[in-house]
């Protein structure tokens, strides 16, 4: 049987399991705060002098003298400001020489960045100039006692750094599917679990008396010795799935158990994972229905996943089933997360994380260094905290469980380790920047995650883009520090179809381009510098436009693409892990659509 089934849960449990506590007093405590406020109405300007000399300032016409010099000033700023439709008035004096003028209404930052940058170059007297931005109580760590045992969550060097990631989002408006063995239905993780489907069409792996329905609750994947193949000892049942839930989206602030990543999102559990694994073909069905795609026989999902969770997988490349209901989540608009697999070995030999189109994720332990089961390789995107319980059971990932052998118990929780337990830190934290900006395509989240990622500490040889940093990668989903993003704007220089007439790109920079003819392809020649991520986003003129994005090195390998198709965002990136900057190349290859100036027109977005 095992040979037809892609089924492994790339987890390993502690023997120490901690029993859930007392359930008094479990209101939900308020959140600080629902995001960042990312507009003003408000400038603070520092000036070198007061425009005022000591003579003046000492003369009985001091207040006409302030008053004439401010009101220049303000007709300079207002010069500025007619630009952008808005007015500006002096407001009041402030510390250290600073004042405040008032815009006469709100503009976004990034508005009002740009007012400041054109105020600053129109005065020699001006030392600088920012928005006035508006801050919000910071969310407070919270209270669930065994928060302080979820070191994979804290600031700190190898934690995601949360409570600063949670004043700019929690997740809310986001389904999370959790493509595993089902749930149960957990006191400190129910209230976040949304519809759901039992995908197993086999009753014996199934293992609930029956096949495929609504019920996604998990029964127990125990078995006996020798019951999946000859030789496989006895195993107790697993609540894999209600592990990995817990981590994305366990109830936080109630006072009970652990927290949960992106804890205002919601799990929509897909039960495809039984007695002795499960079948490539639930699987597939299970990605395609949960990102609302349409599956015979099922009615439709009326809780459409943008985030896909598989801590699951098996040996051998990634087969064509697999590949193209990994396609087709995409095509709706979901990110699809994957276990790198535990075996210690390339994660080439690993599907479907091996697959195209997918985060795959390595595992780390408390040290940041790569933890000794988890797989690596090139076709690794990012490492998350997985756990490493070679040195100790608590050095595990805690989350939610369940303390049946067979049958279902009691609630508890349990430290378990595995690239199973890192994918869920990456699928919370992709939640988490989908609800601060819901616009991200699949491409996009994966660009980001890698682009905002840490630097590694320790070693972690083919990890991917470095460890995840929950608190950056939401920074960069809103537009903040550590997403990039071109900070001006230029049109491309023809001829550029050759990696010697490469159009030079020495900024971030939004490039203006076209697809002269069908054969037509565009190079982009970026010095990267040390320990930063390219980030390259190209946006076609058109719906019914395909172009296709590369990223190569000096010696013209391929080292990245996106080839989704016609109206699609293509996104790409690389990390220069080196200690010196490197020359690297973007390119637009043509595949289908409108040529010309009219109709062959692209959007190219360099960043680092």
């Amino acid at each position: 049987m095992k040979r037809n089934l892609r089924w492994v849960k790339h987890c390993q449990r502690s023997s120490v399991a901690v029993m859930l506590a007392a359930m008094a007093g479990t209101a939900a405590a308020a959140t600080m705060g629902s995001g960042p406020i990312l507009d003003t109405d408000r400038l603070i300007v520092k000036y070198r002098d007061s425009g005022v000399s000591a003579a003046q300032a000492k003369s009985a016409s001091a207040a006409n003298v302030m008053a004439t010099v401010r009101a220049q000033r303000q007709a300079g700023m207002q010069a500025v400001m007619s630009r952008f439709g808005g007015n500006v008035s002096f407001h009041r004096e402030g510390g250290l020489g600073t004042q405040v003028w008032k815009l006469g209404k709100r503009f976004k930052l990034k508005d009002v960045e740009a007012m400041a940058a054109q105020i600053k170059a129109s005065d020699d007297n001006i030392e600088y100039v920012e928005p006035d931005r508006i801050m919000r109580a910071m969310a407070p760590a919270p209270n669930d006692p065994r928060w302080a045992d979820q070191w994979d969550m804290q600031v700190s060097s190898v934690g995601l750094n949360l409570t600063q990631a949670w004043d700019l989002s929690t997740g809310s408006g986001v389904v999370v599917a959790v493509i595993d063995t089902g749930y149960r239905p957990h006191a400190d993780l129910a209230a976040n679990i949304v519809g759901g489907y039992d995908m197993i069409n086999d009753t014996a792996i199934a293992n609930d008396g029956n096949a495929r329905d609504s019920d996604a609750r998990d029964p127990g994947d125990y078995t006996a010795a020798n019951e999946c193949q000859q030789g496989d000892p006895a195993s107790n049942s697993s609540w894999h799935g209600t592990h990995v839930a817990g981590t994305i989206a366990a109830v936080t602030n109630n006072g009970v158990g652990v927290a949960g990543i992106a804890y205002n999102a919601k799990v929509l559990p897909m039960r495809v994972l039984g007695k002795c694994g499960g079948y490539t073909s639930d699987i597939a069905d299970a990605m395609i229905w949960a990102s609302g795609g349409a599956v015979s026989g099922l009615p439709t999902n009326p809780n459409k996943a943008r985030v896909l969770n598989l801590s699951l997988g098996g040996g051998g490349s990634c087969d064509t089933t697999s590949q193209n209901a990994i396609n087709a989540a995409r095509a709706n608009g979901a990110v699809v997360i994957v276990a790198a697999g535990n075996e210690n070995q390339n994660v080439s030999n690993s599907s479907p994380a091996n697959c195209s189109g997918v985060v795959a994720v390595a595992a780390y332990g408390k040290t940041g260094a790569r933890a000794y089961y988890s797989n690596y390789g090139t076709l690794v995107d990012i490492a998350a905290p997985g756990g490493d319980q070679s040195s100790g059971n608590t050095n595990g990932i805690l989350s939610t469980l369940n303390a049946g052998t067979t049958t279902p118990g009691a609630d508890n929780y349990v430290y378990f380790q595995g690239t199973s337990m890192a994918t869920p830190h990456v699928a919370g934290v992709a939640a988490l920047m989908l609800a601060a900006k819901p616009t991200l395509t699949p491409d996009q989240v994966e660009s980001l995650l890698k682009s905002s990622a840490k630097p590694f500490i320790a070693t972690c040889s083919g990890c991917g883009a470095g460890m995840l940093n929950a608190y950056a990668a939401v920074q960069a989903a809103v537009g903040g520090s550590g997403g990039g993003g071109g900070g001006t704007t230029t049109s491309e220089t023809e001829s550029n179809n050759t990696l010697g007439t490469a159009n030079t790109i020495a900024n971030p920079v939004t490039v203006n381009g076209t697809m002269g003819s069908s054969s037509d392809g565009d190079y982009f020649k970026v010095t990267l510098p040390a320990g930063k991520t390219l980030t390259a986003t190209m946006t076609p003129g058109s719906t019914t436009a395909d172009y296709d994005l590369y990223i190569y090195n000096s010696s013209g390998s391929q080292l990245a693409k996106s080839e989704l198709g016609a109206g699609k965002v293509d996104t790409a990136s690389v990390r220069n892990s080196g200690t010196t900057s490197t020359t690297v190349y973007a390119r637009v290859l043509y595949y289908s659509g409108g040529t010309g100036s009219t109709n062959g027109k692209y959007t190219l977005q360099l960043a680092w």
